[in-house]
């Protein structure tokens, strides 16, 4: 019998391989997730689960275009003929008329040809983790022995471009290379990426002064940081380079929803599926109190609809600060990502996100380039797209079609580009 689809569409972070990785990256919150399970388990997710698992997340999924998302640890560390094995069940249960995308975030040490002809045969979009030029990488993104690993990340990396496989860069911004934006900037833009997202490190550590660790970036830093990239971006880059925060700035002109879940008004969209099944609220909240099931008992339909992950989502607006609900730059952010709210207010008020001056500096500074955008858009027929909202990347007006142009300005087909970006959160981890 067939299960009832989800309401809503959602993306799931599935961790066939637990926490298990090749390296030990200093700021990595999901090492330590190894903890929840009994010491010697295998984090290798069973065969019998894997397909149990794709079915489930067939069947539960609203759409056509059915997104899968591989994370870790480190995925790769499972091997090709693991990967072999999923794109084969996929197949197998994949009903006429609907299709399946493949992601995979990965720290690319473990790339090879090899891996590179098989992603680019079917069709994975990957995520690759780099911090900069190889200074700021190898800062903390070390081997277990500590040894740096920014070398095999540069030749992962060369490898999935050679092979045509979108591929797009997570950079991790920290109190070192939040320091050095434009170079930082430059070095990406000299690797040809054409994708990138930048996720600030803040790591909560309430026994110290500040509260934070040492590796975790001042807010305003992080302003700072996002201004400077965007000035030469906006001068020198729309249309060849996209930026995801500054996409998701844009898309506010629009008036459309955010496609990153820490800028939505509601979260609990983005859960986790662990190697064992066990179903988790959130990547950042793979803990035993958001533990919400497991698949082999509960349909993964019923987890993704359980009430307490729909109070999980719902929590984020209803605990916003007051602060925040006056805040002009209210709909760029929405408070941000809840981990991450554990300031007071100027007035006392818990909630306030530790980020919230450096995004404030950031979309105000923004603004009049969306303000641009917005008077724009409500100018034009909807049945044109002016050359500024093309090089946002944002879809406006007539229905754009997969072979079509990419309304980005990147030069390549809508399907090859942004088709996935537009529908669904984009990867993320360290």
């Amino acid at each position: 019998m067939q299960m009832v689809e989800a309401r809503r569409q959602f993306q799931i972070f599935t961790k066939p391989i637990g926490s298990i990785c090749n390296l030990d990256c200093d700021y990595c919150y999901y090492l330590k997730k190894e903890k929840l399970y009994p010491k010697g388990e295998s984090f290798r997710m069973p065969d019998d689960i894997l397909e149990e698992y794709i079915v489930q997340h067939i069947e539960a999924s609203p759409n056509s275009v059915i997104s899968f998302s591989w994370h870790g640890g480190e995925p790769t560390v499972l091997g090709l003929d693991y990967f072999r094995k999923i794109v084969a069940l996929q197949r197998k249960h994949t009903p006429p008329h609907r299709s399946i995308t493949n992601g995979m975030q990965t720290n690319g040490t473990l790339i090879d040809e090899e891996w590179c002809r098989f992603l680019a045969a079917e069709g994975f979009a990957v995520g690759l983790s780099l911090d900069g030029p190889r200074e700021m990488h190898d800062r903390y993104r070390l081997t277990k022995d500590r040894n740096p690993t920014h070398k095999q990340a540069m030749r992962g990396y060369e490898l999935l471009r050679r092979h045509g496989i979108p591929c797009d860069i997570l950079c991790v911004v920290n109190a070192y290379n939040v320091q050095y934006p434009t170079q930082v900037y430059r070095f990406f833009k000299q690797i040809k990426a054409q994708y990138v997202s930048f996720l600030p490190l803040v790591e909560p550590q309430p026994e110290t002064e500040g509260g934070v660790s040492h590796r975790t970036l001042p807010a305003e830093a992080f302003g700072a940081f996002l201004c400077t990239i965007y000035d030469e971006w906006l001068s020198q880059d729309i249309g060849r380079i996209k930026v995801q925060i500054f996409e998701e700035a844009a898309r506010t002109a629009l008036g459309h929803e955010h496609t990153l879940c820490i800028f939505r008004k509601t979260c609990g969209d983005v859960p986790v599926i662990e190697h064992n099944g066990d179903f988790f609220s959130c990547d950042h909240f793979v803990d035993v109190e958001h533990r919400l099931g497991n698949i082999q008992e509960t349909p993964l339909v019923e987890l993704l609809e359980n009430p307490a992950q729909r109070a999980f989502g719902q929590a984020k607006v209803n605990t916003l600060p007051r602060y925040c609900q006056t805040c002009e730059v209210l709909a760029m952010c929405n408070g941000g990502c809840v981990k991450d709210r554990f300031l007071q207010t100027p007035d006392g008020e818990a909630g306030l996100n530790y980020l919230c001056a450096g995004y404030k500096r950031f979309f105000t500074h923004c603004r009049p380039f969306v303000q641009e955008l917005a008077a724009l858009w409500r100018r034009q027929s909807i049945e044109r797209q002016t050359p500024l909202m093309q090089a946002t990347g944002a879809n406006a007006g007539p229905k754009i079609g997969r072979n079509d142009p990419c309304p980005c300005g990147s030069g390549l087909k809508y399907k090859k580009c942004c088709l996935g970006k537009q529908t669904s959160p984009p990867l993320r981890s360290f």
